[in-house]
């Protein structure tokens, strides 16, 4: 079977759960994140024996191909946690941050919408104390996005096509709808532009609820940065956003998690 660029995928009659195992679950401006080489971050990942980076290293990965990221830091304990938390400005969202933790929702291990110092400091040393022994890079405080509608965008590394990209409805939606198109890597705009106009639900990009139109070509870039993520380094296996919030007409990544291919 022949799959060219531009092509839907997977054929028709595949199961798009089992093309991606879609996984739930940055320091600086939204959009600039600390600077970072990727080939370093992903090469120090691998040395360490990582099966994954952290969601802080895959931001900053991403960052580094025009991604827009939350504002975020990283703490190292719960006073640090606050201190950010001031500096970022409440309410904030306060999350464990490790590569062997890829499912802190279920795991208890995120707070939201923190309106306060002591908040903060509550919210930290409760995650702490669940983290247990796992190894722990730190704190994640990042403001609280607003956004009614949510994104997932994901890239995976196919044995037969190579990188593939995926465009879909966030949240739970994402499995209950299956409302997604897929394209192979790499992309150009109007690869890109099509994806989103395969979207069954085209109403949530346009004026909904107050909501403005969603800003296409800023998505499309997105889908763009992720396939070259995938193209320029053979070790990522697989990249997800989930979710990628609409905030008013900007996409912005609030979760990201990038998985690597052992040697």
């Amino acid at each position: 079977m022949t799959l060219s660029r531009g092509m839907m995928w997977p054929p028709k009659g595949h199961d798009v759960g089992g093309c991606f195992e879609i996984v739930y679950e940055k320091h600086g401006v939204e959009g600039m994140a600390v600077a970072a080489n990727p080939a370093e971050v992903i090469e120090a990942g691998l040395a360490r024996g990582r099966r994954a980076l952290s969601e802080y290293e895959s931001k900053r990965v991403l960052a580094s191909y025009g991604v827009p990221i939350v504002e975020e830091e990283l703490a190292q304990d719960a006073a640090a946690a606050v201190t950010a938390a001031d500096r970022i400005g409440y309410p904030v969202v306060v999350k464990a941050c490790s590569p062997a933790l890829m499912h802190k929702s279920d795991q208890g291990l995120v707070a939201l919408s923190l309106g306060s110092p002591d908040a903060v400091r509550a919210a930290s040393e409760t995650i702490r104390r669940a983290v247990g022994d796992a190894p722990l890079d730190g704190l994640l405080v990042q403001r609280m996005v607003r956004g009614k509608r949510e994104m997932i965008v994901g890239g995976i590394r196919d044995q037969l096509f190579g990188p593939c990209l995926m465009l879909g409805l966030g949240g739970i939606l994402v499995e209950v709808l299956a409302d997604v198109a897929f394209r192979l890597a790499p992309l150009d705009e109007r690869d890109a532009l099509e994806m989103i106009r395969e979207i069954r639900a085209q109403r949530v990009f346009d004026v909904v609820r107050g909501e403005p139109a969603v800003d296409r070509r800023a998505l499309s870039r997105v889908l763009i940065a992720v396939g070259q993520v995938l193209l320029d380094h053979p070790r990522v296996s697989q990249v997800d956003l989930n979710p990628l919030i609409l905030e008013g007409e900007h996409p912005v990544a609030v979760d990201a998690l990038i998985t690597l291919v052992s040697a």
